[in-house]
């Protein structure tokens, strides 16, 4: 079956791209389309071409399912230099998104003209590639090299009213097909632009590279991709085009085959898969407009931001009118972070806050699809708060939990109707944190656990549905963690060695410094309170700092000291002096041998829970040590980097 159609407008000739879901560059269709080069330029009655795509998007990208085979021809370089080389103008004529070889395409294109709500980009470096088919030699001529080093390095994608001001785009256009027939037929009245393979890139001195690479450097972690994608952009400043195209292609076959691009290919159809579980297919969701909250403290006023964020009406639920004021506060602080970081504007933070129902009146409950309950982490305080859901919540209404470590069973008994309960774990911040825990009961029905998903596809969140055990998965994994570093402290590796190790494997900080940053009593009162109900909790050195008052940051000192004002850990001689009875003597093991120790046992606690059933696959589990926990997506996570070895 064609894979494109050709409609006529006078003139102009319209190319329809018509291979759902997202129009991908697969083999047949970059076929098509270089067949249709050639039928066009040999059509006396065409004088341009406006290249379209049908369905909610134009070309997002290259065919996934050709990820890890060899390429195929025409390749993807042939066809956009046949394209920008046709007889007949072309005119790109964009809308959903034009990303990867999608924008590629649009750049052989003479010109660009796309619909207001659009995006474009180049995002090959988040699958440990760079731009292979001209991306890197033809946006710094288009858009200079500034824009080009932040589009290329960071993968991110903008919107066409900012694409337009950095001239990726020529015009915007709100009926995009009439506009860009008559754009293309008015563009023939003039001279034309050179192509841009033949535009010329102002040279960049060496100082501005040398701070792209810092950059860069500091923001890749690790991942070889952003910084391979810096040196292509700089061989197009500084050879001609195509010597510049030639390396640029190189790099992307070398890219191509490497351990970080399979990596990150294993998270990106583990992302793709867990959005849309199988389970879950034909099932439709209840419906969700407005959210209810109980408890405005961090979490939950991370969970409202989140829902205001994406268009949900919300309602505060507090205990009182002091609780209910420092909750408003807790909210109205994110809004103004926002602001301050230019993610939100000052209109739409004040129209969030005016829109906020807050009340310390169950009843006002009464409206809401789905109420999820935030508040302390102690069974009676939750029992308490869903007696008071069970009264005053619509029976229809969908009822979760945040609990971290808490049975959801526990917290439901005795609620009219179970099937409409199951747990929410969000991460804390949870506007900014992307993983969402989903946690059914046995009684959930599959219409809430579908709303579940729903919830976490609007927050745009990764939801992993996880059984129910002490922790579920991710702080499951966490306790193992914390556990092996706290082995290899014993056994005489130094707190900072440990924490080095784990940066240099690509985390943001270790788990000493992460331990000192949430407050190590969070951790100790959750062992204190498994104690108290007779379960048997091996004794942690994190306890014996506990119990001298260190406690983390908040304290001025955890597993190191900190400064008034000053967050940077420093090395403590009280905490050497208090573990110094309990450590032997530093083994001198390389920073390799600590993160291998560190990971293998994560990778150990999730065989444990695939094999009791907990997480549905290892690509789940890594997803959750991703997304909730820090771990650099170009390894895979601890159980991809464990099959790789």
């Amino acid at each position: 079956m064609a894979l494109t159609r050709i409609d006529r407008h006078g003139d102009i000739a319209v190319i329809t791209i018509d291979n759902p879901p997202v129009n991908a560059l697969s083999q047949a269709l970059r076929q098509e389309l270089w067949d249709a080069v050639a039928t066009l330029d040999a059509d006396p009655s065409v004088a341009g071409v406006v290249l379209a795509c049908a369905g909610r998007t134009f070309i997002a990208g290259a065919d996934v399912s050709e990820f890890d085979q060899p390429p195929q021809p025409p390749h993807l370089p042939d066809l956009v230099a046949r394209i920008e080389g046709a007889a007949k103008p072309w005119t790109a004529a964009i809308h959903g998104s034009a990303l990867g070889g999608g924008f590629e395409v649009a750049m052989g294109c003479r010109f660009r003209v796309a619909a207001r709500d659009a995006r474009v980009g180049l995002p090959e470096v988040t699958l440990g590639i760079v731009p292979g088919a001209g991306g890197t030699v033809r946006t710094p001529r288009l858009a200079g090299v500034q824009a080009a080093v932040t589009l290329v390095t960071t993968g991110r994608p903008v919107r066409t009213p900012a694409a337009l001001s950095m001239g990726l785009v020529d015009a915007l256009a709100d009926d995009l097909i009439p506009e860009a027939v008559g754009f293309a037929r008015d563009a023939l009245t003039r001279p034309l632009p050179a192509p841009v393979s033949a535009r010329a890139v102002p040279p960049v001195d060496d100082a501005f590279w040398a701070e792209a690479e810092a950059t860069t450097r500091k923001a890749a972690r690790g991942a070889e991709a952003p910084l391979r994608a810096l040196a292509c952009l700089r061989r197009a400043t500084e050879a001609p085009f195509p010597e510049a195209m030639g390396f640029g292609r190189q790099t992307f076959l070398d890219l191509r085959g490497s351990d970080q691009a399979a990596a990150l290919r294993h998270v990106f159809f583990a992302e793709r898969a867990a959005r849309q579980p199988a389970r879950l297919r034909g099932i439709a969701p209840r419906p969700l407009a407005h959210v209810g909250v109980i408890g405005g403290g961090t979490m939950g006023a991370g969970i409202i931001a989140a829902c205001q964020g994406a268009g949900l009406a919300v309602t505060l639920i507090e205990r009182d009118d002091a609780a209910l004021a420092r909750g408003v506060a807790h909210l109205r602080a994110i809004h103004e972070g926002a602001v301050a970081r230019g993610r939100l504007t000052p209109d739409a933070s004040a129209a969030h806050m005016a829109a906020l129902t807050a009340s310390t009146d169950y009843t006002a409950i009464g409206a809401c699809d789905l109420v999820i309950e935030a508040v302390f982490e102690q069974i009676d305080v939750k029992r308490a708060v869903f007696d008071q859901l069970a009264r005053h919540a619509r029976p229809d209404a969908v009822l979760a939990t945040n609990t971290s470590y808490l049975d959801p069973r526990d917290i439901a008994r005795g609620l009219p109707d179970p099937a409409r309960f199951l747990g929410l774990h969000f991460f804390s911040p949870a506007h900014v944190m992307r993983l969402l825990e989903i946690v059914p009961t046995p009684d959930t029905a599959s219409d809430v656990l579908a709303t579940g998903f729903d919830l976490a596809r609007r927050l745009d969140k990764i939801p992993v549905q996880s059984g129910i055990c002490d922790g579920f998965i991710g702080n499951r994994i966490l306790k193992r963690s914390r556990a092996e570093a706290e082995a290899l402290l014993r056994e005489g590796v130094p707190i900072a060695a440990v924490d080095a190790a784990m940066r240099a494997h690509g985390l943001a900080m270790g788990p000493f410094e992460a331990q000192d940053l949430g407050g190590l009593d969070i951790a100790y009162l959750q062992r204190q309170g498994a104690r108290a109900a007779g379960q048997t909790v091996p004794d942690m050195l994190a306890d014996l700092l506990v119990k001298a008052g260190r406690k983390g940051q908040k304290t001025g000192g955890g597993w190191y000291d900190y400064a008034p004002g000053d967050r940077s850990p420093r090395p403590s001689q009280a905490v050497a002096r208090l573990l110094a009875p309990h450590l032997g003597a530093d083994p001198g093991l390389d920073a390799g041998t600590i993160a291998r120790r560190m990971i293998d046992a994560m990778a150990d606690e999730g065989r444990a829970i695939l094999a009791e059933g907990i997480a549905d696959s290892a690509a789940d589990i890594d997803l959750v040590m991703i997304h909730g926990y820090g771990h650099p997506r170009w390894r895979g996570g601890p159980m991809f980097a464990r099959l790789r070895g």
